[in-house]
């Protein structure tokens, strides 16, 4: 069982340093500059800091074993986290837009754009260092908050490199209304990532079935067990954070002891746990000569009179 202070704990509070840092310096870009383009990304840089708090709070409270209310963990507060930071990057978005459409309405010439333009670079390049440590720890500890942090890192980093194209241009071309038109074009893609960040939230909390791949791991493993005359049905799995869960029924012959299953059964669930780490397995044990244990595949059973 993971401590509060688990390792992906220990990530979360480097993507609040990065925030906090890549928010310094793209204000100071901005201040500088005066470049709307440069402000929107400052803007997103500020939900970054929310989201890694939320975040970190969110991955303690997974981390937490299971108690008697909570039978199942807690892992499923790692979507709460996702859906909470896409819901932030909305709020940014449309608040870049607003600030872009004034923008068009009452043009500013930039200043000082290559000074602000250097800064908004360091902050990019702080970012992509930061979103790649991110995705290599969500990947090794399967934490959806930390994948998604660093999904909205890359994201950011393509954004301050779209505003600094942008920013650039206006600097060599003299047309201040570009700067606007790079802030509606930044807007749009942070909601774009928004949306995908809700919809892998939603998904979690809806109890989405593992990947085809991995589907794909449990069939291979059960395979030499059908080949034991063992028969599988009623085969359900969902996620919950880094949690898999996993129930399938058993079919086996009648004859078989109750001790003999029993041992059968472990060695089904010590087979998976050990193709896919983090599952949790749950059997149950019918007999392969009964018809009825053959229709027992619904989730809600039926009633029988």
């Amino acid at each position: 069982v993971m401590s509060i202070e688990s390792a992906p704990t220990r990530y979360a509070w480097l993507s609040i340093a990065a925030a906090l840092a890549t928010i310094t310096l793209k204000t100071g870009a901005y201040w500088l500059s005066g470049s709307v383009g440069l402000l929107s990304d400052a803007l997103e840089s500020i939900v970054n800091l929310i989201a890694a708090v939320m975040a970190l709070m969110m991955l303690r409270l997974a981390a937490l074993p299971p108690d008697e209310d909570h039978a199942y963990g807690h892992s499923k507060a790692e979507y709460f986290a996702s859906g909470v930071e896409g819901a932030l990057i909305m709020m940014a978005a449309l608040s870049s837009v607003y600030i872009a459409i004034e923008r068009i309405i009452h043009p500013q010439e930039l200043r000082q754009v290559d000074i602000g333009l250097a800064v908004s670079l360091v902050a990019a390049v702080i970012n992509l260092v930061v979103a790649r440590i991110l995705r290599r720890a969500g990947q090794q500890y399967r934490s959806v908050t930390l994948d998604a942090d660093a999904s909205h890192l890359m994201t950011d980093v393509w954004t301050s490199l779209g505003v600094i194209l942008g920013v650039g241009a206006v600097w060599l071309s003299g047309w201040a209304t570009f700067d606007s038109i790079v802030a509606l074009l930044v807007s749009a893609n942070i909601v774009w990532m928004g949306f995908k960040l809700m919809h892998t939230s939603a998904l979690g909390l809806l109890d989405t079935a593992f990947s085809h791949e991995e589907r794909v791991i449990i069939e291979g493993t059960l395979e030499p067990f059908r080949q034991q005359g063992i028969e599988f049905h009623a085969l359900r799995t969902r996620q919950a954070g880094a949690r898999r869960f996993m129930a399938v029924h058993v079919l086996v012959p009648g004859k078989w002891s109750v001790q003999y299953g029993h041992d059968k059964l472990e060695e089904i669930e010590h087979a998976v746990r050990m193709a896919l780490p983090g599952t949790s397995v749950f059997t149950h044990l019918e007999p392969i000569e009964d018809p009825l244990s053959m229709d027992d595949v619904e989730i809600d059973r039926v009633q029988r009179e």
